[in-house]
């Protein structure tokens, strides 16, 4: 196993290298297509509260309930399954995790009641947070070093593309089918793309180098990555123990505190919005088709934030940008907190809002998948992904609470303010984080 440090074999060389062709396009373009079931699944829920509230007669914090045990799933899917790409694969736990989201979806659109619904929406939180670990993953491992947050990151769009194209779709169709439709989508949708992934998604060229034996098909793509096949495995950068450890090992550390800071500020803000948006603008009085629109900008923001972030976290680390951009979001989020504005203007401020918190998570995401070397990728991103998903779980208990004490509705917002500005500082910590993750040096590359 090598150390960030230590000289790399020819295998691991040629991944680090690699030219972006056909089969690193096609495999981000299926980990995006695979995220987009991400950014659906996590405004879901939301999209249906308005409706619920008076289809089950219920206030809005009693959905405080489900929302948690979406997070709670989400928690616990993101801390096991690291480990597990590590181990088994990246590819089989991606399609494990598709499958148990899509059926866990399509049984909340049956629920009949907010315990039923509460119970369906922990296992999709489930298997979307290993959907969304092995996505990382495999983005990482068919991506070069040089290009590496880029390409993840552009696999990223696929969580923000969900959310926008998502709510466009179930704005229009909620007035006639009723909230069932949103989950219907949300669980047919992964189980048709778990067939596709199953046919064109290959498996991560470390886990097949590290193998003893292989398919021919599997032996032709790893010639196709300029890898020659041997008999016990090439030496290639991946996990064969446990690797949680590793992410506090040397060098590490430092890096691992601020990117879990970092998670859980990011995360604690963006499921309030996710949350709980809709339901605030359905009280201050628009439909839930509105409501539902207005949401859905903000992931449309976050789209066009790929156009730009990728290549600066490339090019000058993530630090700067990042942290720019949480400190801009805090500025948006003030905004829909405390100015009350018409509907268009709203609109404008949610997809800046969007594109900068967002985006700066989508951002943050493809910075921990290009920090942390192969061998504990899936870790890092997985616990990243674990630890940010605890203030994900405090969201939405946070604004039950701050709308049961009657606080007026958008103020709820308020709080959403400090957890941006205090991701944007352990953002710019990260210069001091000491590590020099997966890069190459000269000599290393003349070796």
């Amino acid at each position: 196993m090598n150390t960030a440090g230590s000289p790399r074999s020819a295998a691991e060389l040629a991944l680090e290298n690699q030219p972006i062709g056909s089969l690193q396009i096609r495999v981000v373009v299926l980990c995006l297509l695979a995220q987009v079931c991400d950014g659906y699944d996590i405004n879901s829920v939301a999209w249906a509260v308005p409706s619920l509230i008076h289809a089950w007669k219920l206030p809005p914090p009693a959905f405080t309930i489900a929302f948690l045990w979406s997070s709670i799933g989400i928690l616990v899917g993101a801390l096991a399954s690291g480990p597990i790409g590590d181990r088994i694969g990246r590819r089989p736990l991606l399609l494990g995790s598709l499958t148990i989201f899509g059926i866990a979806s399509l049984a909340s659109a049956a629920a009949p009641s907010l315990f039923v619904l509460s119970a369906a929406r922990f296992f999709t939180g489930l298997g979307i947070a290993g959907g969304f670990t092995g996505a990382t993953a495999l983005s990482g491992d068919y991506t070069p070093q040089r290009r590496r947050a880029l390409m993840i990151m552009i696999s990223f769009t696929g969580a923000p593309i969900g959310g926008f194209v998502g709510g466009q779709v179930v704005a229009a169709l909620l007035p006639h089918f009723g909230w069932p439709v949103i989950f219907i989508i949300g669980g047919g949708f992964p189980l048709v793309l778990v067939l596709a992934l199953a046919i064109w998604l290959p498996e991560s060229p470390r886990i097949l180098a590290a193998r003893a034996s292989l398919s021919p098909r599997q032996a032709e793509l790893l010639r196709r990555l300029a890898i020659v096949p041997t008999p016990g495995g090439a030496h290639v950068d991946i996990a064969r123990t446990g690797t949680v450890a590793m992410l506090f090992g040397k060098g590490y550390g430092l890096q691992t505190v601020l990117l879990w800071i970092v998670f859980f500020c990011s995360l604690m803000n963006l499921f309030l919005f996710a949350y709980w948006m809709p339901t605030v603008l359905h009280l201050i009085g628009f439909t839930p088709a509105q409501s539902v629109f207005a949401s859905s900008l903000r992931d449309c923001g976050a789209i066009f934030a790929v156009l730009y972030l990728g290549v600066m976290i490339d090019r000058s680390g993530p630090e700067r940008a990042l942290a720019l951009h949480y400190l801009v979001g805090s500025v948006f989020i003030a905004l829909i907190a405390l100015v009350m504005m018409p509907y268009a203007i709203l609109l404008i401020v949610t997809f800046l809002a969007g594109m900068t918190i967002i985006g700066s998570q989508t951002g943050a995401n493809a910075a921990c998948g290009a920090l942390y070397p192969a061998r504990m990728r899936t870790s890092g991103i997985g616990w990243a992904l674990g630890i940010g998903r605890l203030g994900g779980i405090a969201a939405p208990a946070l604004g039950g609470y701050l709308l049961s004490i009657g606080l007026p509705p958008t103020q709820i917002f308020l709080s959403a303010c400090a957890f941006a500005v205090i991701a944007a500082a352990a953002t710019a910590l990260l210069r001091f984080r000491g590590t020099r993750t997966a890069a190459f040096t000269a000599e290393e590359l003349a070796s």
